[in-house]
C-alpha cells in the first residue's frame, strides 16, 4: 500500500505523475522483493531509475529495445516476480502492442505496464510522440486492466493497486508538472471505481486524466449560471464503472466524456458503449481529438485547442443543456 507517505500540497505544486510513481514504486520495492522494474533507455524521463537507485540488482535496461523487454517482462512474471515496465505511451502501447498482445495478455502473465508521456502531454515533440491511441488498443487486450490518473496522487494510488493486483495492468501518465487535483493521499482509490469529484442533476462530465481538474473548473464555473454538473473521475477506463455511468444517465440525462485522448475507442467510447447496451436514450457529446493529430505546442495549448480543458469542457456543457433527449414513459429507473 502507498502509506506513510509524506507529501504536502507545496510539493505537489512540483511533484510530477512520474515522480511521485517512482518514488511509490521504490518504496514498495523495499516491501517486496519480487518487484522488479525494466527501462528501455528511459529510466530519467519516465522516473523509473529512482527504483535503480536502492534497487540496483533488480533495476534492468534493455537499450532501445522496446519489444525485447516486453518478452523478458513476460518471462520474468513467469517466474514469479512482478515486472514493472516503463517507457513512453507512444512506444508501450503502438511499438510493443504485438508483445503485449502475445507474450503479457495471451499467457496472462502478471506485467505492469507505466506509460508516460501520454496524450499530448509531450507537447513539442509533436504528434509522432504524442500517444492518443494506448486507451483504445489497451482496452482491446484480452484481460488488461487500464488506468489513467487523474494526478500524481491518484497515480501513487494506482501504482500500488496495480502491484496488488493479479494480471496485467497499464496505467498511463503525463509527462509535465501536472496541478494537483487532490490534495494528499487521504481519499478512497478503488480500480473499477469511479469517483464523485462533483454531485450533480442537470449534467455529467466523465473525465479521466488530466480533463478531470479542467471538468471540475468547469463544473465550478455553470454554477455560477444555475446549473448542477456531476463529476466522475473514471480513472479506471477497464473494466469500467458501468453502475456509476447507468446512474449519470438515469439521474442527469445528458453526459459528457472528456479525455486527452482520440475520440476513436477511449473513455468516451467505453461509456457509449454501455449506454447503447442499456436501451435507454440520453445525449452524449465525446470531448477528445476528434479524429485529428495535434500539433506540436505546449501541452496546455493543445488541450485548449482540441476543448478538453476547462473552457472547452464550459462550452460544451452549455451546448449539450441545449439539446433535447426523447423522454421515455415506459422507463424503469433501476440499474
Amino acid at each position: 500500500m502507498a502509506i506513510g507517505l509524506t507529501w504536502t500540497i507545496d510539493d505537489a505544486d512540483t511533484m510530477t505523475q512520474g515522480e511521485i510513481y517512482g518514488e511509490v514504486l521504490t518504496r514498495l520495492g523495499d516491501e517486496n522483493p519480487n518487484i522488479v522494474a525494466l527501462t528501455a533507455d528511459l529510466a530519467g524521463s519516465t522516473k523509473i531509475g529512482k527504483f535503480q537507485t536502492k534497487h540496483a540488482d533488480r533495476f534492468f535496461n534493455f537499450g532501445i529495445m522496446e519489444t525485447n523487454m516486453v518478452g523478458f517482462a513476460s518471462g520474468m512474471a513467469e517466474s514469479g516476480l512482478i515486472p514493472v515496465v516503463s517507457t513512453f505511451a507512444a512506444f508501450a502501447a503502438l511499438r510493443c502492442a504485438e508483445h503485449v498482445r502475445t507474450d503479457v495478455c495471451y499467457n496472462r502473465r502478471n506485467v505492469k505496464i507505466i506509460a508516460t508521456h501520454s496524450g499530448t502531454s509531450f507537447g513539442p515533440a509533436g504528434p509522432t510522440h504524442h500517444c492518443i491511441e494506448d486507451l483504445a488498443v489497451m482496452r482491446a487486450m484480452v484481460g488488461m486492466t487500464v488506468i489513467a490518473p487523474a494526478d500524481a496522487y491518484e497515480t501513487a494510488k494506482a501504482t500500488a493497486a496495480a502491484i496488488e493486483h493479479d494480471g496485467p495492468v497499464y496505467i498511463r501518465i503525463g509527462r509535465s508538472f501536472e496541478p494537483p487535483l487532490w490534495k494528499d493521499l487521504d481519499f478512497d482509490w478503488e480500480i473499477g471505481k469511479a469517483i464523485t469529484i462533483n454531485e450533480g442533476t442537470d449534467i455529467t462530465v466523465i473525465a479521466c486524466g488530466p480533463a478531470v481538474l479542467h471538468a471540475k473548473e468547469a463544473a465550478e464555473r455553470a454554477k455560477q449560471n444555475g446549473l448542477s454538473v456531476r463529476v466522475l473521475d473514471m480513472h479506471t477506463i477497464k473494466p469500467l464503472d458501468n453502475e456509476a455511468v447507468m446512474k449519470a444517465l438515469i439521474d442527469t440525462r445528458r453526459i459528457i466524456t472528456a479525455e486527452d485522448h482520440s475520440v476513436m475507442g477511449g473513455l468516451g467510447t467505453a461509456v457509449a458503449d454501455v449506454i447503447a447496451q442499456s436501451g435507454k436514450g440520453c445525449v452524449l457529446k465525446k470531448l477528445g481529438l476528434q479524429d485529428v493529430f495535434a500539433a506540436a505546442g505546449y501541452p496546455e495549448d493543445l488541450q485548449h485547442q482540441h476543448k478538453i480543458d476547462a473552457d472547452g469542457i464550459e462550452e460544451a456543457i452549455a451546448e449539450v443543456m441545449k439539446m433535447d433527449f426523447e423522454a421515455d414513459e415506459d422507463w424503469e429507473d433501476e440499474i
